[in-house]
């Protein structure tokens, strides 16, 4: 059993780590930093949000606008340390 929890937990982690790369590209992207027009930019940008898009969009409906910043990432990022903790500590309870 902890090793399937590990492993949902190496996956939540990968996650992580994809979310924190969309919301940097976005913003290299946004701040016109890296170019859109450059093949690999699109490649990785296009895989990004195929990746990350699904779990935020139902997040993107729930949180208010705050003005242009899209805080949908950092909430996501949240609830997924919330259910990796939680797993960990059901596991060391039984």
């Amino acid at each position: 059993m902890a090793s399937v929890v590990h492993l949902i937990s190496t996956i939540i982690q990968i996650f992580i780590w994809l979310l924190i790369a969309n919301a940097v590209l976005s913003w290299l992207i946004a701040f016109n930093i890296v170019n859109t027009r450059n093949q690999f930019v699109a490649t990785v940008g296009e895989f990004l949000y195929k990746i990350t898009e699904p779990a935020l969009r139902p997040l993107r409906k729930v949180i208010p606008n705050f003005g242009g910043i899209d805080i949908s990432p950092i909430v996501l990022i949240l609830i997924l340390i919330f259910i990796q903790n939680l797993m960990y500590e059901y596991l060391f309870r039984l």
